[in-house]
């Protein structure tokens, strides 16, 4: 599977890869353009930019990818059709926050969810490095369905 790395200003991307399943590391703001070059090489990390400059300074082009200047959905597309990423490859079994992979949450973590989150239907899962809980809620509902959207293989944008 791909491994990615965002730059800092990629933060809300970095979050959807994520929710697509994808291992995905962000740089620490103000991290110097070595220190992510380095980085994406050690760990073998696609490190998706709009910093202009950053590749021009890498010694490994094929690690780095400059992303046009779009809105969310066609950067979605750019990266389907230019990287391959399959949007519904594993979808929310990431934590959105610190990307450790999700676990089940145990009976005693569910139930101090919200009475009306407890009855909604499906699994509860549990970040083991934060803590945050996750379920199905309305939230899940529509980031799932702009997952599914963005997977759509009618979707095309503009090289």
């Amino acid at each position: 599977m791909t491994l990615f790395l965002c730059d800092e200003m990629l933060k809300g991307l970095a979050r959807w890869l994520r929710a697509a399943g994808y291992d995905t590391f962000v740089a620490l703001d103000g991290a110097p353009d070595v220190d992510l070059l380095a980085a994406a090489e050690r760990e073998g990390r696609l490190l998706l930019t709009r910093d202009r400059r950053l590749p021009e300074a890498a010694r490994t082009a094929h690690l780095i990818h400059l992303l046009p200047e779009q809105d969310l959905d066609a950067t979605a597309m750019w990266l389907r059709q230019r990287l391959g990423v399959d949007w519904m490859l594993a979808p929310f079994t990431r934590c959105l926050v610190d990307n450790a992979p999700l676990r089940a949450a145990g009976p005693a973590k569910a139930a101090s969810l919200p009475p009306r989150a407890r009855a909604l239907p499906g699994c509860v899962t549990a970040c083991p490095v934060c803590g945050r809980l996750y379920w199905e809620g309305s939230h899940v509902r529509r980031m799932r369905q702009r997952l599914t959207r963005w997977a759509d293989a009618g979707w095309s944008v503009q090289p």
